[in-house]
């Protein structure tokens, strides 16, 4: 009843008010009095001011009854008296006034005057006690969540809606009036902006036909609706709360700036404007006008924007200078040159990790494509160039370092602009792999092209080595004779040698480079009409060379494979995918004879060389290795049997040490291993009983196929590493958690995500859909129970002493045919046996009963190998056998199993760790000769009886890691005993060997680290007192490892020597500590940079201290971000992804509660150590984190990224909030806070998305505190969906 009759009470009061605006419109009365009057009657009737409902009173009154002056304004005096809300007023009339425009002309004027007087105002309407009731009746009017579809509701959103509405309407108003509406996608517009009634008659109409002067008013209705369009676009406030709707409407936004370029370039009233011009209208949206930031208001802001603004690749690529731009891609050098590591494997693709490291540094340091795309090339070149001159030794070579330039490094590329091109809205680029024509280019295409335009100005770095001499040439031929207008099949080139080209002619490291990219259609031929690519004449190409020869292009006419083509296509790698394609087709359905050829072809120089299909390549060898059943196979044996010499060809030619490195370069050791286990699970169980023809026809048993692709696999993750390298430190050092379930699991992860990987794509829709593999199911170590059993028991030999041999049992009794085999000619001192056995077997039995003793499965001999070790090395010690037998019975069980060397390994490290703790210091000089503890003095024994041949070499590549990890890890001097040793077998070696004994040091000395981490430092910043040099990559790296001085080794420069000993660091922890200690004292150094100190304290008593003194901050700035690069760089590699999160989630904090005063140090000068010290903190831990999971969410590592961000991210608000108490300099503080929030904003913004928007909210309130709230508003601005609210709100409170 009550509430009856309030309603009839409300209805009374705005019948009432209604009539007194009709008596004072009758009357022609004052608009101020009429205002007065209606706020008196309100505020007595107890309404609330301003009144939603009065606002909707106020414009259906107008609309279309009372559509005069008088009542105009009346509602604009309202407006101006704020008894109507204006933005609940504006809504209302976009809803009534745009759809009636041609009717109603001066009614859209007048709507757009009210705009442009109120439209801009937020500040009364957020603040007031109505905020929410007026966002909701907007809402209700304009149907804004509806049309948005944004689940979250805050009366923020509707703001950011609302404004984003009011431009949409005005601008498809216009599109309407000038007739190009039809030219949208959905040819109508996303409002109304016609009116439901044609037949309407306004006051505004005219009788019959339009005059002259409604079409001019029409006109001018649409210039002043663009006008309207550019102060919004233009205002402070209302810029960036579309931007905000940019940011986060992805999908409106797209089709709301389809329409604003289609006004620009189709709109005549556009045209006409004074002042504003089309191409200014489109930059006004431009993607590179970002309105959330702008200089800060503080002055170490401004100094952080101009510095981190800057951004040309402008010096020199060969000694790049410290505080050279240049210098800034130190990262992708350091990551190369750590991958030629030829002990070290991983899981990870390169090419994957050089896609982040090249996005994570081009954001850092703001860059374009074109300066991040001749980084690439620079330092791949300098990775080359550096192994020209190299020592000689078991390391990888050239081959690699030519693989990571041109294959790894142009992959990489070619999935940063497959990228952009797959997500560009232009209907005329279609995005295919293999599509040799673009209607379109995108902007990362073009600046590969001037990139490789501007690199053949580095004459230097692209002047090929002497092995791959003769193949530039070629590629310089193909250009030549494209330009010439001749035509040659390959055999052409294939033939072409240096000495049948032109001397100016010579190919050179850019026309391969170009060849890659054209073979990767990122290029076309056009680039070889480039200026100064060929400079060769016609008239100089050699005439006298067959078009054809017996090659490749033979093969693809048909030739049959005999043996004079079979050794042209092994030397001479493939051109094209489909000559590949074609060996893989005979290697899956050829004869036996051919499919062994075709083996033998993919394994030869088109794997190592074919750097234009090489992606390819190594993906077919590794289906080669898990061949199809043939369809009428019928037996009990696995199929695989039947494929031994063929696998076997397969495993011989891919165990090299570059072709090992050159799977894990591209991403497939997981693969590769996953196709291992199943060949070493069936020969690894079959008896020996019948041998097949090996490819030269000799015997070939089930134990030399087992063999070869055990020790391949073993070779696929750290098992040679002693236990102590397991338990040292918090975080064990990278690659120690390789494992077989490991390498599976990765496996398995990776067939699951190829579907929606670009990569995988790629490759798929390159390759003839008769060779694209069907779906494989996922493998587990359950599925080979034997290779599961061995590496339990293998875990066991090097942590625990095995339990004792039960006599009379199988594996007893291949124990003492082992021992006999080994050592049946030795007769003095007892039988070597067993502790647990009795007897021996003295009736000196002919080889045959032992060879038959012997024909077990592979298996059984690798379970018995333990136990016949650990006899041999008790017979030894007590002198039942010398060093040498025992040497030579190893060698012996080595020849004839080779996979027992794994579990010879894992028996010297059990023995070492038990054995080598107890060994006391040598000594050195003394009388008493230097020796090595017996374990790892039979291992080297063992090791220089091997052959330097190559089916030795995959042994040696086998054993050689282990035997410098066990070296390392005993006391001084045995790495050198070994090297000495080893030195005399193979002079060639001595200067490699030496290197390597001299990283000993660094095995078991803290110290010496540190020297060296400070030594990396110094040079590459060019503070090094002991040498002159300008510091930069050059000075970190210096020229590898070579032999430049007569009679020695040249000095090693610091890069190289900690790029090979960091793995076998033991406290990984110790390493991100030492490298944040030496950065701030590296900060220090450069802000002082060799000024007196009188001269220093002097400027700091200055009014700006250092800051626009002698010490430029610029370049002080510059040459800090070098140092935090170097600094991330090493904590990234020396740890990998544990590091990183360890140090942002533990060591970064504990730092800043920590006391770290620079006044403990000397003073500050200006304050600027301070402040720097602050953004070479930002810098590093915002690089560590880039290199770690991306700054994207394309790396599977970005998943980890979320939790630690965030526990680092609360910290920081924490301490903003005053619940942590730091310890360092305010000044730091402040400057990390800001740098670190600038640099997540500006380069890596998925990461804000992912951080909880109240962790945003209170660094945004922090920031607010310090006067940054620019810095504020970017934050929130990034912060997604769930942020928009806050940074809408906080828009329009510092823009008020």
């Amino acid at each position: 009843m009550a509430a009856a009759s309030a309603q009839r009470q409300r209805g009374e009061l705005w019948g009432a008010l209604l009539e007194m605006t009709r008596s004072a419109q009758e009357k022609n009365s004052d608009p101020i009095h009429w205002a007065i009057r209606l706020s008196s009657t309100l505020g007595s009737a107890g309404v609330p001011l301003p009144s939603p409902d009065l606002a909707h009173l106020l414009v259906s009154h107008i609309c279309w009854d009372n559509h005069v002056p008088i009542a105009w304004k009346f509602l604009d005096k309202a407006l101006a008296v704020g008894i109507v809300p204006p933005m609940l007023v504006l809504a209302v009339l976009s809803s009534r006034v745009i759809p009636s425009r041609r009717t109603y002309p001066t009614a859209y004027r007048l709507y757009m005057e009210l705009l442009k007087r109120h439209a801009f105002s937020f500040g009364s309407l957020i603040n007031g006690p109505d905020y929410q009731e007026v966002m909701k009746s907007i809402d209700n009017v304009l149907d804004l969540s509806q049309i948005f579809g944004l689940e979250a509701w805050e009366p923020g959103i509707l703001v950011v809606e609302f404004v984003f509405s009011l431009v949409w309407q005005l601008l498809d108003a216009s599109l309407d009036d000038e007739g190009l509406i039809e030219m949208t996608p959905e040819k109508k517009s996303r409002w109304a902006t016609k009116p439901l009634d044609m037949d309407i008659d306004g006051q505004d109409t005219f009788i019959g036909k339009e005059t002259e002067r409604q079409e001019m008013l029409h006109k001018a209705n649409t210039s002043m609706a663009i006008e309207v369009i550019v102060a919004f676009l233009q205002n402070p406030v209302t810029a960036r709360i579309l931007f905000l709707a940019r940011r986060n409407m992805p999908p409106h936004w797209v089709g709301f700036i389809q329409r604003l370029r289609l006004l620009a370039a189709n709109s005549v009233v556009l045209r006409s404007l004074k002042d504003i011009t089309p191409e200014a209208f489109l930059q006004l949206t431009s993607d590179n006008r970002n309105v959330l930031t702008r200089e800060g208001k503080t002055v170490s802001q401004q100094e952080f924007h101009a510095v981190t603004a800057s951004g040309s690749l402008i010096s020199s690529a060969g000694q790049c200078h410290g505080a050279s731009q240049s210098a800034l891609w130190l990262t992708i050098d350091l990551f190369l040159e750590d991958a030629m590591d030829g002990a070290q494997v991983t899981v990870t693709s390169a090419v994957e990790t050089l896609t982040v490291l090249a996005k994570a540094l081009r954001s850092a340091n703001n860059t374009t494509w074109h300066d991040a795309f001749l980084g690439l090339w620079i330092s791949a070149l300098r990775l080359v160039q550096r192994e020209r001159d190299s020592t000689e030794g078991p390391v990888p070579r050239v081959d690699t370092c030519l693989c990571m330039l041109l294959s790894v490094t142009t992959l990489a590329i070619a999935g940063i602009i497959e990228e952009e091109e797959s997500t560009m809205e232009h209907t005329d680029v279609v995005v295919s792999y293999r599509r040799k024509e673009r209607h379109s280019q995108g902007k990362r295409r073009k600046d590969l092209i001037s990139s490789l335009q501007q690199l053949g100005d580095y004459e230097g770095l692209i002047t090929p080595p002497q092995s791959v001499c003769s193949v530039a040439n070629q590629a310089a031929a193909k250009a030549m004779m494209y330009i010439s207008g001749l035509t040659a099949g390959n055999g052409f080139y294939e033939c072409i040698s240096m000495n049948d080209m032109a001397m100016n002619c010579s190919g050179n490291m850019r026309h391969l480079i170009v060849e890659a990219c054209i073979a990767r259609n990122l290029l076309d031929t056009s680039a070889y009409l480039w200026p100064g690519y060929v400079n060769a004449r016609s008239s100089q190409i050699p005439r006298n060379i067959p078009s054809q020869a017996p090659g490749w292009s033979s093969l693809m006419k048909g030739s049959p494979l005999a043996p004079s083509l079979i050794s042209t296509l092994v030397s001479v790698p493939a051109s094209s995918l489909a000559e590949i394609e074609k060996i893989y087709e005979i290697a899956l359905n050829g004869s036996e004879e051919e499919k062994i050829s075709a083996a033998t072809i993919l394994c030869g120089a088109s794997f190592v060389r074919g750097w234009n299909i090489q992606e390819h390549t190594v993906i077919l060898i590794t289906r080669l290795l898990s061949p199809p059943v043939p369809p009428d196979y019928s037996g009990p044996e696995s199929h695989l049997i039947g494929y031994a010499p063929f696998l076997n060809v397969l495993l011989v030619g891919i165990s090299s040490l570059d072709c090992v490195q050159i799977f894990s370069l591209h991403g497939l050791v997981p693969q590769l291993a996953a196709a291992l286990m199943p060949i070493c699970e069936i020969f690894g169980s079959t008896v020996p009983n019948v041998s097949c023809a090996g490819i030269s026809g000799e015997e070939l048993s089930s134990h030399a196929v087992f063999s070869n692709a055990f020790t391949l696999l073993l070779r696929l993750w750290r098992f040679d590493h002693p236990p102590l390298e397991h338990v040292m430190g918090d975080v064990p050092p990278v690659g120690t958690h390789l494992s077989p379930e490991y390498l599976l699991l990765v496996r398995n992860s990776q067939l699951a995500c190829s579907v929606n990987s670009m990569s995988d794509q790629v490759r798929s829709e390159s390759l003839s859909s008769t060779l694209v593999p069907s779906p494989v199911e996922p493998l587990f170590m359950e599925s080979f129970p034997k290779l599961k059993r061995w590496y339990r028991q293998h875990q066991k030999c090097i942590s625990s002493t095995l339990s004792g041999l039960v006599h009379g049992t199988n594996v007893h009794q291949i124990v003492e045919a082992l021992l006999s085999m080994m050592f049946r000619k030795i007769v003095r001192g007892g039988p070597v046996t067993p502790t647990t056995s009795g007897s021996s077997n003295s009736s000196g039995s002919a080889a045959e009963e032992l060879a038959i003793r012997l024909k077990v499965p592979a298996w059984d001999i690798l379970e018995a190998t333990p136990f016949v070790l650990d006899a041999a090395l008790a017979a030894c010690a007590h002198g039942r056998v010398s060093p040498r037998e025992m040497a030579t019975g190893l060698k012996g069980l080595s020849d004839f199993l080779p996979a027992s060397l794994a579990t010879i390994l894992s028996s010297k490290l059990k023995n070492i760790a038990a054995i080598g703790v107890d060994v006391p210091s040598l000594t050195v000089g003394g009388s008493a000769p230097a020796t090595l503890p017996l374990p790892l003095a039979a291992l080297v024994s063992l090791t220089i009886t091997y052959k330097l041949d190559r089916a030795s070499e995959r042994l040696l590549t086998f054993i050689g890691p282990a035997l410098n990890s066990l070296g390392a890890g005993c006391p001084w001097p045995c790495m050198p005993i070994i090297a000495s040793l080893w030195a005399q077998k193979v002079k060639r070696w001595s200067d490699f060997l030496i290197f390597r004994a001299s990283q000993t040091v660094f095995h078991h000395n803290s110290d010496a680290v540190v020297h060296l981490l400070k030594s990396c430092f110094s040079s590459t910043l060019g503070l090094s007192s002991s040498q002159i040099s300008s510091g930069g990559v050059g000075a970190l790296l210096g020229q590898g490892l070579g032999t430049h001085f007569s009679g020695g080794i040249s000095p090693v420069a610091p890069g190289i020597l900690y790029l090979r000993v960091h793995r076998y660091v033991r406290d990984v922890m110790f390493m991100s500590e030492v490298i944040l200690s030496l950065l701030m004292h590296f900060v220090r150094e450069i802000a002082t940079s060799g000024l007196p100190r009188e001269k220093a304290e002097k400027l700091r008593k200055t009014k700006y201290g250092m800051r626009y003194g002698q010490v430029s901050l610029a370049a002080a700035m510059t040459r800090v971000k070098v140092a935090a690069s170097l600094g991330a760089s090493f904590v990234w590699i020396s740890g990998g992804v544990s590091l990183v999160q360890s140090l942002i989630k533990e060591t970064l904090p504990s730092w800043f509660i920590s006391g770290h005063k620079s006044e403990q140090e000397g003073g500050d000068v200006g304050g600027m150590v301070a402040m720097l010290r602050g953004y070479a903190l930002a810098h590093f831990a915002l690089l560590c984190g880039a290199f770690a999971w991306g700054t994207d969410s394309a790396s599977p590592a970005s998943r980890r990224r979320p939790k630690v961000l965030g526990a680092h991210l609360e910290f920081l608000a924490s301490a903003l909030d005053g619940k942590i108490s730091l310890g360092c300099d305010s000044a730091t503080w402040r400057s990390y806070v800001s740098g670190l929030v600038g640099l997540m904003v500006s380069c890596a913004p998925k990461w804000v998305l992912e951080v909880d928007v109240d962790v945003l909210k209170r660094l945004s309130n922090g920031l607010r505190h310090w006067n940054e709230e620019e810095l504020a508003v970017a934050l929130l601005g990034q912060g997604g969906i769930k942020a928009i609210s806050s940074a809408a709100e906080l828009i329009i409170e510092i823009g008020c």
